[in-house]
């Protein structure tokens, strides 16, 4: 069922493509530029080669400079009559690189150590230890999963959460803290399942690809032969592309969607390239297995696996010319026993909702839908269950009829039926949650029909639903899994006519009072039927075809049992080509990509040329970005080939967007302002020839960097004289320079709503270190049609929420009230940076917020334990809060507060303090 605001999207969707497609048409899109235009528009300084520039060598580097950052930043600043600002103090040096390189603050002791250490590579010491904390993975994974919008609920209307997302979330934190380089970190992201099969990571990486938003109701109740599933699926893609090629490349391709990019040299068929590229995916759960032995040996099974089963199904082919009819009946009805033998957990959550009709604008419209037992047996009893559906809002007796009548008969047309019972005369009431329970009267017959006569109403219209049909038979249920007819149905997501007679109502399964057959009596029968199946196969079978079937079988058994010993796998929501239907979320058809066409004026109904799959043309580096792919059918050849475009040493722009954004976190501001966009709309490089050595030296590798280590970019970083100045204004440069645009002091920055929240934490003394693993919730939590996120029902002692803030469980719908007025960003959206604003409502949160009141009493009990009264308790207070001891004015004021107010009082007035969300 469509929800209110999906059919309010739904009906803008429409109205906008009429616009299109009518003569009240919107306004053509922009003709194409000319082959001269479109060469200026490539001209562009991302699209250009990196060539390495020598290092500037200016006068004063000598005496200010530590790496070639600063020979860049010192010649750039000389230009403009500036000169750089003095080193930070040692206390400021360890809070900001701490800050920078783990998120969390340094320990008192931490920084009595670093004051006090008197040897010359103090500092760059202080970077390696930082850099090989497992704290700095959970760091820069927070500023990754920022790139990519990730988040642990679907998103849209129907919030609704995914269980599986946080595997990607640990691997980003895993791949930090490993440095896995920078191509095989691209690769696997986009393609790990194809180019690292053996490789647990492979399958876990991408996730990358489906980190974003997905719309529930277009793609699981919606079909994509209508209109509206269409719209789902494009906007779908479309998420996949602006993820890939703005965390990668730095480019707004996502902008050529209904028309060449008005601005770049980005085609809409490259756009539709890009698209075809992921035409062969969907998000869905995929298992795993972590440890790569088990993975090996599970990818080994199950190749032996589809081996033998495509053997077996071979010679059941050529058996079954040849076996009696008799022995397919035996198949099925061996088959039907297995099922029953199966344990039955009455608490199972329902699969299915049940039957549910067509539905009708009238009432008064008789419908009906019936089951063939299979056999002419003895009825005694049969039971209706109503309706509840689960995806509906919960509705006791859904779709019930007013009037009907339940009839029993020998043939399928019910010429000459047997009435049981009748109430097409008079109303009945609807029986809500309660069974309805029809006799027999010791009739004998194979079909049962229900016929309604006046329908239930739904909203505006009607229809005829059951949750679940049930006949017994001789004290035995005889209706499980058999054949059901309707005049009408409605076969899409939980409903369909099989769901009458699969074992479950709308909620859980359902075990009959009439009881299943013992586990000896369906054995034996099982048994009989082997038997019987056996010897007529004996009789008609050649003996080397049957000894060949025994061969597959016993085989196809050995392996299945050797299967079934490995460990469980994990699942993680990842890219997947092949997963089982969702109602109308299908993967696509074995595996092979959907065909993409670029849409005029991106309008579904309005499709042109196929495209195939490919990138930026004009992005003249890398190979031809048409990939010449050996079999275009296989989906994971396509993302690799474009993951292998992206990491092509050629590809000027991959190399420029990531040192641009390893800048941006460290400073504040990249040396592109406009991380996600090296095109002509985004700004310039304030430092052209540092970005493009950097690029380079991060690229090839040399003497200051190790090819594509992270984690050595941030060493010549953070141990230049550039990033180690002081933060102090200074009136004439800033006449100069105001936006310290050249960098001549180092930025003042705000910590992001994370780094504040771990800090209360680890201030408090209550901060727990386990890393991975689920994430908690901070809110309570209902499932319901639509998910309720409740954060007023969190308990802020709750011991699983006391971990770091990556792991806390992200919801798009309806985000943390607290983490976003710290400007905590909207995960429907790629964020690239993070706003800083300063607003009365971070103070009254830094002071009133529940979490903020109770960390404060757990930060007072610890400074009571060290320091009981007087200025000593002020005093370890500030320490492990500012990392430093306050002003004789300060301890003098504030024991005198304290006196006043009490210790949790100034606790929360410190978390309070600029100081303490500001970092220098």
């Amino acid at each position: 069922m469509l929800s209110m605001r999906h059919h309010i999207r739904t009906v803008l969707w429409i109205g906008l493509i009429a616009l299109c497609a009518t003569g009240v048409r919107a306004a053509d899109p922009p003709a194409a530029p000319s082959a001269d235009a479109f060469a200026k528009r490539a001209d562009w300084w991302s699209f250009k080669p990196i060539v390495r520039p020598e290092i500037p060598k200016p006068d004063a580097i000598a005496k200010w400079g530590r790496n070639p950052i600063d020979a860049f930043v010192l010649e750039r600043m000389a230009r403009e009559g500036l000169n750089p600002s003095a080193e930070a103090d040692r206390r400021t040096l360890i809070r900001r690189v701490t800050f920078d390189l783990t998120g969390l603050p340094p320990t008192p002791e931490e920084i009595d150590a670093f004051v006090a250490d008197p040897a010359p590579d103090a500092y760059e010491r202080l970077v390696d230890r930082l850099l090989a904390s497992p704290r700095y993975g959970e760091r820069w994974a927070r500023h990754w999963l920022d790139v990519v919008h990730y988040g642990d609920t679907h998103g849209y209307d129907k919030d609704k959460i995914r269980p599986n997302a946080w595997p990607y979330r640990d691997y980003v934190i895993r791949a930090f803290n490993q440095d896995k380089p920078y191509s095989r970190f691209v690769r696997e992201q986009l393609a790990g399942d194809a180019l690292y099969s053996d490789d647990p990571d492979g399958v876990v990486a991408t996730g990358f690809i489906v980190a974003g938003p997905w719309d529930f109701v277009g793609h699981v109740e919606v079909s994509e032969t209508t209109t509206n599933g269409a719209i789902a699926r494009n906007l779908d893609r479309d998420d996949m592309v602006m993820n890939t090629m703005s965390a990668f490349t730095s480019l707004t391709v996502h902008c050529a969607r209904c028309h060449n990019h008005k601005f770049d040299a980005i085609t809409q068929l490259d756009y539709y390239s890009l698209q075809a590229v992921f035409a062969g995916i969907g998000r869905n759960d995929r298992s795993y297995d972590p440890d790569p032995a088990v993975a090996h040996q599970r990818t080994e099974l199950l190749a032996q696996k589809k081996s033998l089963e495509a053997s077996l199904a071979a010679v059941d082919q050529k058996l079954a010319r040849v076996k009696p009819a008799e022995v397919a009946v035996l198949d099925l009805e061996i088959e039907a026993l297995h099922e029953q033998l199966k344990p039955v957990d009455v608490a199972q959550p329902s699969p299915s909702n049940g039957y549910h009709s067509a539905i009708s604008l009238s009432q008064d419209v008789t419908k009906w839908v019936q089951v063939d037992l299979g056999t002419t047996a003895p009825i005694d009893r049969i039971r209706l269950m109503p309706a509840r559906p689960t995806d509906f809002p919960d509705t006791p007796g859904f779709g019930f009829p007013i009037r009907y009548k339940v009839e029993v008969a020998n043939e399928p047309t019910f010429a000459q039926p047997i009435v049981l019972v009748d109430h097409t005369a008079a109303n009945v009431p609807n029986p809500g949650d309660h069974p309805v329970d029809i006799n027999g009267k010791q009739t004998t017959a194979r079909f049962v029909r229900v016929t309604a006569t006046k329908l239930w109403k739904r909203l505006d219209d009607y229809v005829l639903a059951f949750g679940e049909l049930e006949v017994v038979s001789e004290g035995k249920l005889i209706s499980r899994g058999a054949a059901v007819a309707s005049l009408d149905s409605i076969e899409a997501g939980r409903w369909s006519g099989r769901a009458l007679v699969d074992g479950f109502d709308s909620r859980h399964r359902v075990l009959s009072d009439a009881g299943l057959p013992a586990q000896a009596e369906l054995q034996h029968s099982i048994d009989q039927r082997l038997a019987r199946r056996d010897e007529l196969i004996r009789q008609s079978v050649d003996p080397a075809l049957r000894d060949e079937a025994a061969r597959c079988r016993t085989s196809l058994a050995a392996v299945s049992t050797r299967l079934a010993a490995l460990p469980a796998a994990h699942v993680v929501f990842a890219a997947a080509s092949h997963f089982e239907p969702a109602g109308n979320h299908i993967a696509p058809p074995g595996g092979k990509p959907r065909p993409i066409h670029v849409l005029m004026r991106g309008n579904v109904t309005d499709p042109r040329e196929q495209a195939n799959a490919g990138a930026v043309a004009a992005v003249s580096g890398p190979p031809s970005a048409r990939f010449a792919l050996a079999n275009p059918e296989d989906e994971a050849s396509r993302r690799a080939a474009l993951a292998e475009w992206i990491v092509d040493p050629r590809n000027p722009l991959t190399w420029r967007s990531a040192v641009n954004r390893v800048w941006h976190y460290h400073f504040g501001r990249g040396i592109v302002e406009s991380t996600n966009d090296f095109g002509h709309m985004g700004t310039l490089p304030s430092h052209p020839e540092l970005l493009d050595w950097l690029a380079a030296e991060f690229r090839d590798g040399g003497k200051y960097l190790n090819a594509q280590s992270i984690k050595s970019l941030h060493r010549l970083i953070v141990t230049s004289a550039t990033y180690r100045q002081s933060s102090a204004g200074d009136a004439a440069r800033e006449k100069v320079d105001a936006g310290n645009r050249l960098l001549w002091r180092m930025n003042r920055r705000r910590l992001e709503a994370e780094a504040i929240r771990d800090s209360v934490l680890s201030v408090s003394g209550k901060l727990d270190l386990t890393m991975g693993g689920p994430g908690y919730y901070l809110f309570g939590f209902l499932d319901d049609h639509s998910p309720h996120y409740l954060y007023e029902q969190h308990d802020p002692d709750d011991p699983k929420s006391l971990r770091r803030t990556i792991y806390r469980f992200i919801v798009r719908s309806v985000p943390d009230p607290f983490m976003t007025t710290l400007d905590c960003p909207d995960p429907s959206l790629i964020n690239d940076k993070r706003f800083e604003t300063v607003t009365a409502l971070q103070s009254l949160a830094m002071l009133n917020d529940t979490f903020i009141v109770r960390q404060a009493q757990h930060f007072a009990e610890r400074v009571d334990a060290l320091a009981p009264e007087g200025p000593g308790r002020i005093e370890a207070a500030y320490r492990l809060a500012l990392g430093r001891s306050p002003t004789r004015e300060e301890s003098e004021q504030l024991v005198a507060y304290v006196q006043k107010n009490g210790m949790p009082n100034l606790c929360r007035v410190i978390f309070n303090l600029n100081e303490f969300v500001f970092v220098d």
